[in-house]
């Protein structure tokens, strides 16, 4: 019947019907409604539902007990509606509420309210209890929260990364503290999911984290390594005990996360699948806590959650996800990101799939390019915080806002520059000191973190230093500039040298004159170059075009070009490289 379902559509190029079409269409009325109310589910996820349902709503409501979504289901619906016509809806245990009329305004008015009277019932009978009670010793302030939570994130990260890349989503919202705090939170956790449709996103059962001191990082890293091998494990073991074999194992690792004191995370392919897994448990949690105040909450079989996951209609639907971009659930950070160079590296990684960290000292520039990218590439796909990279209080926040917001990192972009001019003997040593700051040491900073994150991750990395021709082929009047940027490229080696074992490759790409977009290039700047050269200033950009081999204009597209080549799989073997990106320099050829 599904099959012949796909011959019976007006367009043959739409989406795959929906299970659930049987079942409207075996009601017999024009207009029909369905949904998951909490408050609804609520009342059948208790193990006195048969009970509590009759005194909520009479003999006005049809219940029928749990069965898979399909044919069978909608046939059985279907003769219950047509038998009983005085019904004014129908009540799914475990699953939902479906109601009907002559028009589309009558069904949903008659679906509020009887959701408003199962909230009444709900409300009325646990106005004097106390549910989710506060367990001993766990509350803490919302700092050491957060710092506990973003030391952490990269272990989890990197272990539920196994598979295939996820994203990590931190969240410490006041109900999900409630539940992760309170006594019942350990077992009710592990009851399973409210309805068959939140099992495809939060799989069957939750991870209970609960370390012995979650603020020794050491001790806390390593029962949290251990416990999400145990998670997948035992989801491993679930699986082979219900499978008939005609389906392959999914991803094994958690969704949901939770551990008391420090919040709940989310996992997702994007940070959009992390949300709505997040999404989806905060309903979970006032279910569970509506179910508690009246009954007992109860959920699937684990017979019955292993046909929800995998069943072939839902799997069908993981064929139909669009191509994903070579750098898809990868997440970067680039610094100096919004102008000239910084953004448009930063438009080609999230063209390819990559979560966007847009760092810069100009914040208002840098939330418009995150907005842009978010806009054009999907939600979550990117953030913007204010940096400036010599200031190492900045860094470190910048990277706890990172962990939080996506868990981890897989992608640096060390970009931010500045290019002071003068002779050497001329040059004031305050200007001398900043190229180093930024150009040297603000590198330094951002590549240490972005080490530590790395290697607490165990998945790998590349960081990608933004050059310059001038590191091989320095220039008059440019000291300062180029024996900074020297220095950055011999810190990029290094790194390569010491972190090669840990899988984090690193390497450079050295461009030259790109003028279009560029805060580097600014009016005092093109002056002070051409007046070097002995070139008047508007024929600066063509001097520069006509000394390289190719006669080529460089764009901060071609230089995207080649960092995506560095950050990405491509170059999976290549480490401590420098890549030229200059139309071909005789004096600035590596080597």
């Amino acid at each position: 019947v599904v099959a012949y379902l796909e011959h019976c559509m007006m367009d043959p190029g739409s989406a795959r019907p929906s299970i659930e079409t049987l079942l409207h269409a075996f009601i017999p009325m024009p207009s029909v409604v369905h949904s998951h109310a909490d408050a609804i589910v609520s009342l059948t996820n208790t193990r006195e539902a048969n009970d509590i349902l009759p005194r909520v709503f009479d003999k006005k409501v049809g219940f029928v007990e749990y069965m898979r979504p399909g044919f069978v289901l909608s046939k059985n619906v279907g003769q219950l509606v047509r038998d009983n016509d005085n019904l004014d809806g129908v009540i799914l245990i475990k699953h939902g509420l479906f109601t009907w009329g002559p028009s589309i305004k009558q069904a949903y008015d008659t679906h509020i309210n009887l959701i408003s009277r199962a909230e009444k019932f709900a409300r009325d009978f646990a106005s004097s209890k106390r549910i989710f009670a506060l367990a001993s010793g766990r509350t803490i302030d919302n700092n050491t929260q957060q710092t506990i939570a973003a030391s952490l994130a990269p272990i989890l990260r990197g272990t539920v990364s196994k598979n295939q890349t996820m994203i990590l989503r931190y969240d410490n919202a006041p109900d999900v503290m409630e539940f992760v705090n309170s006594q019942e939170a350990n077992s009710l956790s592990q009851v399973g999911p409210a309805t068959p449709d939140h099992t495809l996103q939060t799989k069957t059962k939750v991870l209970w984290l609960d370390p012995k001191d979650p603020s020794d990082f050491s001790s806390a890293a390593a029962e949290v390594h251990r416990h999400v091998e145990a998670y997948a494990d035992k989801y491993s073991r679930w699986y082979q005990a219900n499978s008939d074999g005609l389906h392959p194992m999914l991803d094994p690792y958690p969704r949901v996360i939770l551990m008391p004191s420090i919040g709940m995370w989310t996992t997702g392919s994007d940070a959009r699948a992390a949300l709505i897994a997040a999404d989806i448990y905060h309903h979970t949690i006032q279910i569970m806590k509506t179910s508690q105040s009246i009954g007992n909450y109860v959920s699937l079989s684990s017979r019955e959650s292993y046909h929800v996951e995998y069943w072939p209609m839902e799997l069908y639907k993981l064929t139909l996800s669009p191509i994903k971009g070579e750098l898809y659930s990868k997440v970067a950070l680039i610094t100096g990101a919004a102008h000239g160079i910084g953004r448009d590296i930063a438009r080609q990684l999230a063209i390819h799939g990559a979560h966007i960290t847009v760092t810069d000292i100009d914040i208002k520039a840098a939330q418009t390019l995150a907005q842009e990218i978010n806009d054009t590439n999907g939600y979550g796909r990117a953030q913007a915080l204010a940096l400036d990279v010599t200031d190492p209080k900045q860094v470190a926040q910048a990277f706890l806002d990172l962990r939080l917001t996506y868990g981890g990192l897989d992608i640096l972009i060390s970009n931010a520059g500045i290019a002071p001019v003068g002779a050497i003997h001329e040059l004031p040593l305050q200007q001398w000191q900043r190229s180093l700051d930024i150009n040297a040491t603000g590198h330094f900073l951002v590549a240490s973190e972005a080490v530590r994150l790395m290697r607490d991750q165990g998945i790998g990395g590349s960081i990608v230093f933004i050059g310059t021709k001038n590191v091989p082929s320095p220039g008059k009047d440019f000291g300062a500039y180029s024996a900074a940027k020297a220095a950055e490229v011999q810190l990029a080696r290094v790194l390569a040298i010491e972190n090669g074992d840990q899988g984090i490759r690193v390497n450079v790409v050295n461009p030259d004159a790109v003028f279009e977009g560029s805060g580097l290039w600014s009016t005092k700047l093109k002056e002070q170059r051409a007046k070097a050269h002995g070139i008047p200033v508007e024929q600066l950009e063509d001097f520069y075009r006509q000394r390289n081999l190719l006669k080529q204009r460089i764009t901060g597209e071609d230089v995207a070009e080649a960092v995506l080549f560095l950050a990405g799989s491509r170059s999976s073997k290549t480490t401590g490289t420098m890549l030229p990106v200059d139309a071909g320099l005789r004096d600035a050829f590596p080597r």
